[in-house]
């Protein structure tokens, strides 16, 4: 049983996150059963067809209304021998019903069946006495039939340690494996100690390759939105400063352009014409429409990430007031949306949007906030010929 998600649904605006899985359904006894899906929310609330409950999914499988593998599909070939079978459980109502409590526990961001049984090893591993035994026993068969073999997460072991730890000394695993010693006892905690030594040498070889991850949880995302402002720009200043088309002058390779928009266009443009009459517009919307009308140069997918770098970081750089903004927002993830842009530049819910406006401006709030530890003494005024890429001189042999 393979579950998908994320996916949720709003109850008097409360998100409820949940996970989906296919099953087997039929509307009444007799008829042809067909796929469909089987949500399960984190409050307890099950869709497939109809809304119910755990106690309302048991009647659901009891009656054949569901079925958790396809009906038409012949069971498989009884192993011969379950001690050398490769194979987990077969998969039954009633293991499903288990996933699916479990499931719900995990939405809900609480112990699984299989992460309290890994406790109860733990914690016969610090006591091996005869009732954490017992202890550890009934934690391993709450865990779903189908899913024990994977407790461990062992691909070659599977389960195994667990069944020979769990059968008493004298006599034989699943009834039909080896005959069980007190020297095998100690080797799988053995086993177990290994395991927990070999976890502790990769979170410390992680702690060290990672040592620059943040320590605490960042904030939130932000979302810079596309606004069109009938009255012209508000004169306090907000978020919408780092929108390319806010009239911000700046100099950049050697040109003044009245926003970033206008730089970016002008600059795309193969024609000096086309140059000058996109660095002239009235407005950076009227410089994209006619950025977006000439032609290109045949190197500007090569160049462009580099340009637009570049006169982000004259707008910051040569406007300490939008600076300020830009570095407000901490570290929070920017995502840049609209339909002005092109999805290579936004954030667009799909495979297309990647968000590179996003990007640079994280990119330079960052070399934003460098500069202001280089320069505590005036943090405010940056150097923009340290900040300016190459690119830069590149641009203006090229204009020349």
């Amino acid at each position: 049983m393979t579950w998908r998600g994320p996916t949720y649904r709003m109850v008097d605006g409360e998100r409820i996150d949940g996970a989906w899985c296919h099953v087997w359904r039929r509307y009444r006894p007799g008829s042809e059963y067909y796929l469909d899906d089987l949500i399960v929310f984190a409050d307890g609330a099950i869709i497939c067809g109809e809304r119910t409950d755990l106690v309302g999914l048991a009647k659901m499988l009891a009656t054949g209304r569901l079925a958790v593998s396809n009906p038409e599909t012949p069971p498989l070939p009884d192993e011969p021998s379950k001690w050398a079978s490769r194979h987990a459980e077969p998969l039954t109502p009633e293991g499903f019903l288990l996933e699916v409590a479990d499931r719900i526990e995990a939405l809900n961001e609480r112990p699984t069946a299989g992460q309290r049984c890994r406790e109860a090893i733990r914690r016969f591993q610090q006591e091996p006495s005869e009732s954490n035994r017992a202890l550890l026993r009934k934690a391993y068969l709450a865990v779903p039939p189908h899913l024990r073999i994977y407790v461990l997460g062992d691909m070659d072991r599977q389960d195994r340690p667990l069944r020979i730890l769990l059968t008493n000394i004298g006599e034989a695993v699943d009834g039909d494996g080896p005959v069980v010693t007190a020297e095998m006892h100690q080797d799988v905690l053995d086993y177990f100690s290994r395991g927990d030594q070999g976890v502790q040498r990769e979170q410390e070889r992680r702690a060290i390759q990672h040592a620059d991850d943040p320590s605490e949880p960042g904030r939130p995302a932000l979302i810079s939105h596309e606004t069109f402002y009938s009255q012209g720009w508000p004169e306090q200043p907000g978020l919408f400063m780092l929108r390319n088309d806010f009239p911000a002058q700046i100099v950049f390779a050697g040109e003044s352009y009245a926003s970033v928009l206008h730089g970016y266009w002008a600059l795309s443009a193969a024609d000096a014409s086309d140059r000058s009459r996109i660095r002239e517009a009235a407005s950076g919307r009227e410089a994209h429409d006619l950025g977006g009308r000439a032609t290109h140069r045949s190197d500007w997918p090569l160049v462009r990430l580099a340009v637009m770098a570049g006169l982000l970081r004259a707008k910051f750089t040569q406007h300490p007031e939008l600076a300020q903004v830009l570095v407000s927002t901490g570290d929070a993830r920017i995502s840049y949306t609209g339909f002005s842009d092109s999805p290579f530049w936004r954030d667009v819910p799909d495979s297309r949007g990647r968000n590179w406006m996003g990007r640079l401006l994280e990119l330079t709030r960052s070399e934003l906030l460098a500069q202001q530890l280089l320069r505590p003494e005036n943090p405010s005024v940056l150097n923009q010929e340290e900040l300016l890429s190459g690119e830069s001189a590149r641009l203006r042999t090229h204009r020349k």
